[in-house]
């Protein structure tokens, strides 16, 4: 299954000390250590369900509240032990200092919670996607699907752009050298094959010269 990222705003040394230890983590992390540079990849991102944010309480805090009622992300607000949490907002406080193992099981907690709050209801174009019970629907009609398709969906799903193998290869089976391109090829004409017959659909995702995608 695609992990979830967290992105650590202004926290390099966090940051470090997970960059350690990334192969044991349950989920991807990426750093931005200026600001801008996370405010474009956040304006150009719109998976509410894939990415979390770890942010210092020292950064722009009245900023991100606004966003979080308007982008719906999901945030966790680092703060020093002594500092009030005062605003009544849907994200969550770790207070510092903190074991990191404690503050990995809490993100790690958190992360299945959410998982599973929206996993039955995932909307794609006019089809509803159900990771539980893998089944794509669309008014009456149901189609089973494999955990691999409904990867592959999500994926292109929360890109804005075409994807092409060698993305599909990193993003979704989590590595390239290994993996050949006709692996990847004859997973999404399976997949496009069966939307199809289930659904006469045969546009549900999209092939171009740039790659796939799901408009």
């Amino acid at each position: 299954m695609i992990k979830q990222n967290i992105n650590i705003v202004g926290v390099p040394i966090l940051y470090n000390i997970l960059e350690e230890i990334k192969e044991n983590l349950p989920f991807k992390i990426k750093n931005f250590i200026k600001l801008d540079d996370f405010l474009k990849f956040f304006n150009q991102n719109k998976s509410g369900n894939k990415n979390f944010f770890i942010i210092t309480t020292i950064i722009n805090k009245d900023f991100f509240i606004k966003k979080i009622k308007l982008e719906k992300k999901n945030f966790f607000f680092l703060c020093q032990k002594n500092s009030k949490v005062d605003i009544n907002c849907n994200y969550n406080f770790f207070k510092y200092p903190i074991d990191i193992y404690n503050l990995i099981e809490k993100i790690n907690i958190q992360l299945i919670k959410h998982k599973y709050s929206f996993q039955s209801k995932i909307r794609v174009k006019n089809y509803f996607l159900d990771l539980n019970s893998r089944i794509i629907s669309i008014e009456n009609k149901n189609l089973k699907l494999t955990e691999r398709e409904m990867e592959i969906i999500l994926f292109l799903n929360d890109c804005k752009i075409p994807q092409k193998i060698n993305d599909l290869q990193n993003k979704v089976w989590s590595y390239s050298s290994e993996l050949e391109t006709h692996t990847v090829e004859t997973h999404i004409y399976r997949l496009r094959k069966k939307i199809s017959n289930s659904f006469q659909d045969e546009h549900f995702i999209i092939s171009t010269n740039n790659g796939y995608f799901i408009e």
